[in-house]
């Protein structure tokens, strides 16, 4: 007789069953970093970049299908998750400086990037900046290029209730905000952001993170049309129907800007679409890095 298993139960481990991979933590030019990692170190290498008050947890569902062909990591990014808090503000320069410190402690010289949110502004500013160090691109429901108040308030009120108070319920909001299914956010999740934002310090170091929901600050790190026109890696546009951030249109228009860039839309998912359609995602965005077709993915016109 065959053991009866309960389909409903969803945590961060029910996710990496079967996967083979390590966590730890690597002193990136004196900022600690914590990451997971899966894949032969002789592959490729790919980064995974999350969200603003995110952390590597974001991608845990995607290191099985990405770590057959590439050494795959997802860090948690300077002042976030379990990485080395900050005592200043953070803008764009300062995350990027961070990537480069971390790929140089890992012996990464040249990496795929994808990233989510505020990642994806990082690996896009990386891509103009550093085009040597990098082999292609994913932006992921992409932050960088607007300033929409009424978004950006929203961001900075969620992210600051959560760590002066790191309630369940208010957590549990933070992580909803990001789906279109709310019932995505299993309690495993809930729980593992809640003892980050339980650190002490992590108050006064989110306000250091919000600092790009100013809107001074993000004019002068804000990606325009002649920063998207400088990215010389092939670049993939994904954007959904339900992202909380930006409609259909503003990816589109991402897309547009970006010297021969692939587009496309995933439908009933919210900012973590890597997440909430993980088989979805996992298959175009690895045919995308192997550098085959992407079904839907068109360029836009």
């Amino acid at each position: 007789m065959g053991v009866e298993q309960d389909s409903t139960y969803r945590s961060i481990w029910a996710d990496l069953r079967g996967v083979a991979f390590s966590q730890g933590w690597i002193d990136a030019g004196g900022t600690s970093t914590r990451y997971l990692h899966a894949g032969a170190k002789d592959k490729p290498a790919l980064v995974f970049l999350h969200g603003v008050g995110g952390h590597a947890e974001a991608y845990v569902r995607n290191l099985k299908a990405h770590s057959s062909h590439f050494s795959t990591w997802s860090i948690d990014m300077i002042g976030h998750g379990w990485s080395d808090l900050s005592d200043s503000d953070l803008e764009i320069r300062h995350y990027i400086d961070h990537l480069l410190r971390f790929m140089d402690a890992a012996g990464i010289e040249k990496a795929s990037l994808s990233g989510e949110s505020l990642g994806g502004w990082v690996a896009a500013r990386f891509a103009i900046d550093h085009p040597d160090r990098i082999e292609r691109l994913v932006l992921n429901t992409a932050g960088g290029s607007q300033a929409d108040p009424a978004v950006m308030e929203r961001i900075k009120a969620l992210s600051m209730r959560a760590a002066t108070d790191p309630s369940w319920e208010f957590i549990k909001a933070r992580l909803e905000w990001l789906m279109a299914d709310k019932s995505k956010v299993y309690d495993d999740l809930v729980a593992t952001r809640q003892a980050m934002y339980s650190r002490p310090g992590m108050e006064q170091a989110m306000r250091h993170n919000m600092i790009l929901q100013d809107m001074e600050v993000r004019q002068r790190n804000i990606l325009r049309a002649e920063d998207y026109g400088r990215i010389k890696a092939p670049t993939l546009v994904i954007w959904t129907s339900d992202d909380p951030t930006a409609n259909v249109a503003e990816g589109r228009r991402i897309a547009s800007m970006i010297p021969g860039a692939l587009f496309t839309v995933m439908e009933n998912c919210g900012h973590w679409p890597q997440f909430e359609d993980t088989a979805l995602f996992d298959a175009m965005h690895v045919d995308f890095l192997l550098g085959k077709p992407v079904e839907n993915a068109r360029p836009v016109a």
